[in-house]
């Protein structure tokens, strides 16, 4: 397995599997897995991920986002995911908090 096959396989179980799953039982901010991956790939590109990655995959197609982002953008993804993990909600509040910001949208209480 590639580097990039193993970070890949470690940001499907921390996004899309660990951590909605505390998330929930914790009550974190956001538990949904579409949420947390808003959060971890806005911040792995420093923005909103659309406006980075695009809302679709080469030749159009749709696709998970995190398929698209280079190896550095990945790597930090899984850094951030994890740095969640390790953290849990207090962590997750101020990076969901930016995260809507950059969507002129008002954070969560």
């Amino acid at each position: 397995m590639s580097e990039r096959q193993a970070l890949l396989a470690r940001y499907r179980q921390l996004v899309l599997r660990e951590l909605p799953e505390r998330a929930a039982r914790e009550r974190w901010v956001v538990h949904a897995d579409h949420c947390l991956g808003r959060v971890v790939l806005d911040h792995a590109v420093g923005g909103r991920w659309y406006d980075v990655l695009g809302r679709t995959g080469t030749g159009g197609r749709r696709g998970p986002a995190f398929e698209r982002l280079s190896d550095d953008q990945l790597a930090r993804a899984v850094a951030l995911a994890e740095s969640i993990a390790d953290g849990g909600d207090a962590v997750l509040r101020p990076l969901d908090a930016q995260s809507l910001a950059w969507r002129g949208k008002t954070p969560r209480r």
